[in-house]
């Protein structure tokens, strides 16, 4: 009911087409290596093998694949490891039609999109563990460069024009270190940098 329910919310919008739709982790795996797809949409609970393990896979055979969690649960306990796998956003199965296709929208421009509900769950996480984990150990070297810009104050362009990249690949990178640190904006990940001395004033 709720596959054929998102299929159909999903084929209302033009600019989306439905590659696939699959029962199981597995077969989850199997059709992303075969289309490749801009996005995956995922349940939390499946069959056959936990979703970690099933977004691991994933970004393995599709590293392009951008991820999205759709389901019922909103803790923690389930956001933070699965947005470490490699999910990048997370929305509730009561979302309306017009939320879940932006949210897939933003997921197919690398842009993280995280439920209020959810949000409101991962901000109690943030408070208690920002001084103690380092979330930003999960971040690759060219994500950490970017950090270190945002804390600086540099702007997408400028951050472009330093690295030699894309405004959108920059764009890209920054959505990525937001769902990686738990973080909803620019300025707490420019806090985050400074509170962990990641750098020097």
């Amino acid at each position: 009911m709720v596959r054929k329910g998102l299929t159909a919310f999903l084929s209302t919008a033009e600019d989306i087409q439905v590659m696939a739709v699959v029962e199981s982790g597995m077969e989850a795996v199997s059709a992303a290596m075969q289309y490749a797809p801009d996005v995956v949409l995922l349940d939390l609970f499946m069959p056959d093998k936990p979703a970690v393990e099933t977004i691991r896979q994933i970004k393995k055979v599709s590293p392009r694949s951008q991820i999205i969690m759709v389901t019922s649960h909103e803790g923690d306990e389930y956001v933070v490891p699965t947005t470490q796998a490699g999910a990048i956003s997370y929305i509730l199965k009561d979302a309306t039609p017009e939320d879940l296709i932006r949210t897939v929208r933003k997921a197919a421009r690398g842009e993280s999109t995280i439920s209020s509900r959810v949000a409101k769950a991962l901000e109690k996480v943030v408070s208690l563990k920002m001084e103690d984990e380092q979330f930003h150990e999960d971040l690759t070297s060219r994500e950490m460069e970017v950090l270190h810009y945002i804390a600086e104050g540099s702007s997408n362009m400028d951050i472009a024009t330093h690295l030699n990249i894309s405004e959108k690949t920059v764009k890209s990178h920054v959505s990525n270190i937001l769902s990686k640190l738990y973080l909803t904006d620019r300025t707490k990940v420019a806090v985050y940098a400074w509170r962990q001395g990641l750098v020097k004033k």
